[in-house]
């Protein structure tokens, strides 16, 4: 059973693959992202770097665990290139990924079925050449206390392992302490315990 922890995503840009289809040519790209509007650039950079293409054809996936997603088929018939990169996407279990296929026609027409496979193909190739990577995801919990229980909560932090990721230590005292999400709720339970102890949770 996989930890609700993890994710899988791209550890760095892949390298560029080429699958030929009847003398077409589908330069397939792979790019780990973090946010939508990183898409239109990287885009725009691959029309520039293969200005001769028909299609720039793209998927992309956002987020953990509140999924978000976009095919694009750039004027490819429907549904013939932007889902089967996206079902690439889906198969290989990745996400915060943006997954491109340059297509330069080679004269002879695919049909949509064939437009289908090699745009599949050429995800899947692509996929296939890149480095994927695992992430754990994490929740940030704030503790706000009072000078006297310093030592009580800097021994539930000791005990359980906890990194921490930001404090201030005065009369009134602020720690941000980083916990993987699926041991959130055991950790936030130990500091209620706690008397005087204001605990926040941020995901």
């Amino acid at each position: 059973m996989e930890s609700i922890d993890i994710y899988r995503t791209l550890g760095k840009p892949s390298t560029s693959i080429l699958h030929k289809e009847k003398k077409s040519k589908f330069f397939g790209y792979a790019f780990p992202i973090a946010f939508e509007s990183e898409v239109k650039p990287i885009i725009e950079n691959l029309r520039k770097k293969h200005h001769t293409a028909n299609h720039v054809c793209y998927a992309w996936q956002l987020g953990e665990t509140e999924i978000r997603y976009r095919a694009n088929d750039d004027g490819e018939p429907n549904n013939s290139a932007g889902l089967p990169i996206y079902g690439q996407i889906k198969s290989f279990n990745v996400t915060n990924v943006l997954v491109a296929v340059v297509r330069i026609f080679g004269g002879t027409k695919l049909g949509v079925g064939g437009l289908i496979t090699a745009y599949r193909t050429a995800a899947k190739l692509t996929l296939e050449s890149s480095e994927i990577i695992e992430k754990t995801i994490y929740e940030q919990i704030t503790l706000a206390f009072g000078y006297p229980e310093m030592d009580k909560v800097m021994r539930v932090i000791k005990q359980n392992q906890l990194n921490i990721t930001s404090q201030q230590l005065e009369i009134d005292c602020r720690i941000i302490v980083s916990v993987p999400q699926s041991k959130s709720k055991l950790i936030v339970g130990i500091f209620e315990v706690l008397k005087n102890v204001a605990i926040q949770i941020h995901k």
